[in-house]
């Protein structure tokens, strides 16, 4: 059993749609300070914003980078990542290259990783590893689990939630077991109540992306 303030800890309070405006962001940051989650997670043309709204409070700002396909080159990524940490943010989540991966060209993979991993810790700043399980085999799934932690990033990620699938607790679990206890797991991706953060959690997830985080936290014991 957890009680509403240490659910909230584990929560990225999650707002990515397209047509996401400026005072739905400002709604969002207010409810991250006031339920006291973790971060907001937000598209990065909102870092400025955020980053103003959440100053002073202990919510950080996290961003997609390469968001949600994973397919720009790895320059455009390092500046998008570093436009962003520039502007405010303190957590990066990155959509690795998933047609890269599926060739084999790991070491591609890799390197692009590294870099970012680098950008982000002169920041002081944290890196999360999108993955995108739905569309990975099991084989695939914990080579880049390896590959993201040989890079030194801070996170693996399950999915972008606009793939064919998001986080399973066997996906959470498999990459828990990948990375050991020492690397963060992230389980983001059609979570929408108390019972399937706790599921993640109790699979070996040490953050949970959503976007009904409200909604989960509010049937959470007091």
């Amino acid at each position: 059993m957890m009680n509403k303030v240490e659910l909230a800890r584990y929560i990225d309070h999650t707002l990515l749609k397209a047509d996401a405006q400026a005072e739905q962001i400002r709604v969002l940051c207010d409810e991250a300070r006031d339920f006291g989650f973790a971060t907001v997670c937000i598209n990065p043309v909102y870092v400025p914003l955020a980053a103003s709204r959440l100053s002073g409070s202990e919510v950080a700002v996290c961003t997609v980078i390469g968001f949600p396909l994973g397919a720009n080159r790895s320059a455009i990524k390092l500046a998008e990542a570093e436009q962003a940490l520039f502007e405010g943010a303190n957590e990066l989540d990155l959509v690795i290259h998933i047609g890269a991966l599926k060739s084999g060209e790991h070491s591609q993979v890799e390197t692009e990783i590294a870099s970012l991993a680098r950008v982000c810790h002169a920041a002081n700043s944290t890196l999360k590893v999108i993955i995108e399980t739905a569309l990975l085999t099991q084989e695939e799934k914990v080579v880049a689990c390896q590959i993201a932690k040989a890079a030194e990033a801070d996170f693996v990620k399950t999915s972008t939630g606009f793939s064919t699938g998001g986080a399973t607790v066997q996906d959470v679990r498999l990459m828990r077991q990948t990375v050991g206890p020492g690397m963060g797991v992230k389980a983001a991706g059609g979570i929408r109540t108390y019972a399937d953060a706790i599921a993640m959690i109790a699979a070996g997830a040490s953050r949970i992306g959503a976007s009904a985080s409200v909604q989960i936290v509010a049937e959470a014991p007091s």
